[in-house]
Formats: C-alpha cells, structure tokens, sequence
C-alpha cells in the first residue's frame, strides 16, 4: 500500500531537529514520525507530507525531499504554504487552503498516482483530509491528538471572553475543521476508550460523529521507542548527559543535597500540564522536601526559573507562578530547571535518575494520552501520573495498578503519591517493575502500526461502510477563505455555548 501522513504544522527531518523544542515541534510528530517508520518497515510505501520553510535558522527544513537514514520506502516531502518562514498553527488555516492542499494534489498528478488513503493529524490535517478527499476520493483516517473543546473547557471560554481567546487560539477554525474531520473520516483514530465516549461525545461534536458506531472508531493506542528509551540502552548521549544534569545539578541544588533522588517532571510549559501543582506539591510536604529534589527537564530552556523565556503566556501563565512559589516557601536550593537537548538525552535523562531511584510526575490537568510516563517507565522510573485522561487506561487495568494515579488539582493528593514511591523502597521497586513490564508488553510502536494498518485494510475493503450517513457540508472559508466566507465568532459561539444548536457549519452567521 502507498499511505500518506498529512501532517501541516510542525516539520520533520532526518535529524529530528527542534522536535521537542517547540510548542508545535512535540509529541504529535514523535507520534507521526514512529508510526510512519513502523509501516514503511512493514513493506509499505509511505510518504508525511508537511509544510516546508525556508529560513537560516533552520535549513534543514528547506530541502523538499528527506529521508530516514537506514529506513526505506518513506519519503518527508515538503511543501510551500504561505510565507518561507515558520508560522504558528493557529495561522495556517487559509494557507492550506489556497496553496498546501493544491500543492499536494499537483505534486502527485505530477508523479502519476496518489497514496491509496492518507492519515491526518490534528485538526489542521484533518482538514486537508477532508479537502483531497473532495477533489480525489481518497479515503482518510483522522487522528486528532487533541480536540479544541476541551481546550476551551480548560481555558473557561466565556461569552464575555471568547473573542479575546479566539484571538490567540482560533477556536473558530479549529472547531469547524475538527466537526468536519471526524465527520468525513472514514475512521476516527484515538488512543483511548476514554477519549472517543468523553472527548468526542462533547456537545459541540454531538451531530458530527456518532461516538457509539465501532465503525466510525478504532482505539489505538501510540508506542515507545525502546531504541531510544529502553531501560538498558546506553547511547552515545548518554555521559554528555550526565555531564549536564551534574552541571546543573551543581548549579541549582544545595551541595548536601545533590545526591538525593529527584521528583522528575518533564512536559511543554503549557498550563494544562500543570507543572504549578507539582511544585506546590513539593512545597507543601516537608517529607518531599527531606526525601528528594525537583528537577524539571524544560525542553529547549536552559534556566527558567531566573531567566525568561521570550513567551508572554508561557512567563504569565506558567514560570511567574512557579517562580512565586519557589521564592515564597525558600525552595531555592532544592529545585532545579534546564533543558536537555532532544529525545535521546532527555531518555539518558530518566536513566541517569531512575539509578537514584528517582520518581516521574505528570501532573497534567487533563492528559489525552500520556506518552511521557510511558516512557519514562521504560527508562526505569516509577511513574506517580494525573488521574484524568489516559493513564487512568494505559497505566491501571482493573484493579491491577502500574502506577499511583493522583487527583492533579489536589496538591496533597499529588504530594501523597510521591512520597508513597519515595520513601517506601519496596513501592519503588514494584512501581518500576511494573510500569517497565506494562510498557514492553502492551505500548510498541510496531504494534501501533499494525493496527494502523488492520483500520486501512477495512476502509479500503468496505469503504462505504465507513462514511458517515450523514455529511456535513465545508464551510464556505475553507473552500475560499476571504473576509465574506469567514467562520464567524457568532458560529462558534453557537456550537459552543448553546447546547441546542444542530449542525450549524453552513457559512451563516
């Protein structure tokens, strides 16, 4: 089969640049980038499609053709869309339209044949699945990542605030983009059972998708790269590493304390990670503070907590608070922040704290998946993980535990879960034997490609079996973004504030 991964914003390159330095640069590509790699490794032919740029400071984001080094069969074919530089995802939506999307269709015409069916992802992918889907027929599975009403859930979204929000975030677009996604997918891809009946059941999809159809969905959960994050792999990352965390550790940490184990968190500095709950955690026991540090691994920042980011929101609405806290309750001393260079040190990372018996936090407000505990549990760390969202699926079945689970907006319930791993040595050991052993058995990505691959074979066996009964109409903007077609703030406040309302993504305000 020939498969196509449509995936806008972000970019991909053989050297996996920026991939976790950046808001739009996170897990969604790991996601895309080991899902592809499973299947073309299978014998398939697969190309991701994403959008190029042309600036100095990235030139390897420039070149139309990469490649995986060693892999076959999978091409990163870039393509212009907008201006050469880098543009944030909530600015792309009318330069897909006018150019990502008729560029795409002229450069396989050009080649003599089309994918037989493309998987997009996020909202902005799903689009375009939507719009070649129109012009082509190609069938297209959709995997959100995350849905715009939960954001907006999150974000308290008021009449009286929803055009300041709108502002920043262009729920506008994302939320007619995603009703249209899961709409006209043939198969709507989550990673939990969690996320299709809660997520996709929100008022403001309710007549989009039918979230009881099993044929509408297929719950697939994404893997570990145990090459990179395997407990007994030893890169070559793996003393500059060390170097590093001891640098900063030195840096940061009271000399008598630099040899006591860590509270590891690491996660984009976003709100909804909650990264305040787990500081006021640490703040908030004594036994915390006796038992361990708190060590933030911060992406591409060297030192946050003294030093800003050059992010408004991120400065206002994350470190500023994390910042008071520490300074409030003298945790100077015992809290360190830095950043660590990519995904093969960031796992050389956790190995370096799971051999002081160190513990991951993820205390997230809501976590759709939860990839990171995943793999911080295969490095060999236990895992104390937010309840809410999909670790409460991928870390406890039944009544068997893999990890403590904690309420994220409870500081003492999140302060009481760590200190259950850290100062009970048996805890730590079964936690971390159980979480690794879950990880190995049930979270590969070769596994997630196959059952990529099983939800392909039925769209392309039955494909009309998998089309919605009924289709919403493309709004106006997204057939011809111009001033008069644009999707109004009356429209999304209607979708989102009103639960009565039906269907409305006809172009009328």
């Amino acid at each position: 089969m020939h498969i196509g991964f449509l995936n806008p914003q972000g970019n991909f390159d053989s050297a996996n640049s920026h991939i976790t330095e950046h808001p739009d640069f996170g897990g969604q590509l790991i996601y895309v980038k080991q899902v592809a790699i499973a299947i073309a490794q299978k014998g398939h032919k697969v190309d991701i499609l994403t959008r190029q740029i042309i600036v100095p400071e990235w030139p390897e984001f420039a070149e139309p053709f990469d490649a995986y080094p060693g892999v076959g069969n999978i091409r990163i074919i870039r393509l212009p869309a907008g201006p050469k530089e880098f543009l944030p995802k909530e600015l792309l939506w009318s330069h897909l339209v006018t150019e990502w999307v008729p560029n795409i269709l002229k450069f396989y015409q050009q080649q003599g044949s089309f994918p037989d069916v493309m998987t997009a992802h996020y909202s902005d992918g799903g689009l375009c699945g939507v719009l070649i889907q129109e012009e082509t027929g190609i069938p297209f599975t959709f995997t959100a990542h995350s849905l715009g009403a939960q954001k907006m859930d999150k974000l308290e979204v008021t009449p009286d605030n929803l055009a300041e929000i709108d502002k920043h975030f262009h729920f506008r677009y994302r939320i007619v983009a995603e009703r249209l996604s899961m709409n006209r997918s043939a198969i709507n891809i989550t990673s939990t059972q969690q996320e299709r009946f809660e997520q996709y059941s929100h008022r403001v999809y309710r007549d989009a998708v039918d979230v009881d159809n099993d044929r509408r969905f297929a719950v697939i959960p994404p893997g570990v790269n145990f090459s990179i994050f395997g407990k007994e792999v030893r890169s070559q990352n793996e003393e500059p590493t060390y170097q590093i965390i001891q640098e900063r550790l030195v840096r940061d940490i009271a000399e008598s304390r630099r040899n006591l184990p860590a509270i590891v968190a690491s996660s984009r500095l976003e709100p909804k990670k909650n990264v305040l709950g787990l500081v006021q955690a640490f703040a908030m026991s004594q036994t915390l503070q006796e038992q361990a540090n708190l060590v933030l691994f911060t992406g591409g920042l060297d030192d946050p907590l003294r030093e800003e980011s050059g992010d408004e929101i991120v400065e206002k609405e994350v470190l500023a608070p994390i910042r008071k806290v520490v300074e409030e309750k003298d945790l100077w001393g015992k809290v360190s922040a830095f950043g660590l260079p990519g995904q093969e040190s960031l796992a050389a990372g956790y190995r370096f704290m799971a051999k002081r018996r160190s513990v991951f936090a993820l205390t997230a407000l809501y976590e759709p998946f939860g990839l990171a505990p995943l793999e911080a549990a295969a490095a060999g760390l236990p895992v104390v993980a937010t309840k809410n969202g999909g670790p409460s699926e991928s870390l406890r079945e039944g009544d068997r535990e893999y990890a403590v689970l904690v309420d994220p907006e409870d500081p003492a319930d999140i302060a009481q879960g760590l200190e259950r791993l850290l100062c009970n040595n048996h805890e730590w050991e079964h936690f971390a034997q159980a979480g690794e052993q879950r990880v190995v058995n049930t979270y590969t990505w070769e596994t997630t490609a196959q059952k990529y691959l099983s939800a392909i074979v039925q769209i392309l066996s039955s494909s009309k079996a998998h089309r919605s009964t009924k289709l919403l109409p493309i709004h106006p903007y997204f057939c011809n973004p111009q001033p008069q077609t644009d999707v109004s703030l009356e429209e999304l406040s209607k979708l989102y504030f009103d639960s009565d309302q039906i269907a409305l993504n006809t172009g009328s305000p």
